[in-house]
């Protein structure tokens, strides 16, 4: 059983690890390696989520993952690029899915629709 003290101390040292040391951009960044990282168990990353983020571990990353695509899809700089790869998904069937299911339109339409408004 965790404290709420430790839940909090870990909730935050998982945002600074995913966020501020950028390893959602690692597809084969595990909660696993998390754990390890900061020196705890896969478990007690997976409570963590469960009861900080609402959501399990790949659900945290793949926010992470599916918010930094969105800003890739929106810059000019990378209008004819391919991004699934840049945020962090080592599958274009991932990418796809993943941003569907949080956005609830293809990142192909989410580009589109974003160039249209600023015609």
């Amino acid at each position: 059983m965790l404290s709420e003290e430790t839940k909090d101390r870990l909730r935050d040292e998982i945002i600074r690890v995913l966020v501020t040391e950028r390893k959602y951009k690692d597809p084969d960044y595990s909660s696993k390696k998390l754990a390890e990282d900061l020196n705890t168990n896969s478990r007690y990353i997976s409570a963590v989520c469960a009861t900080r983020f609402h959501k399990n571990y790949a659900e945290l990353v793949n926010d992470y993952r599916v918010n930094d695509a969105m800003s890739l899809l929106t810059d000019k700089r990378y209008a004819r690029m391919s991004v699934e790869g840049m945020a962090g998904f080592n599958t274009r069937q991932s990418f796809y899915a993943n941003f569907f299911k949080r956005i609830g339109v293809t990142p192909r339409q989410y580009r589109a629709n974003h160039f249209k408004g600023l015609e």
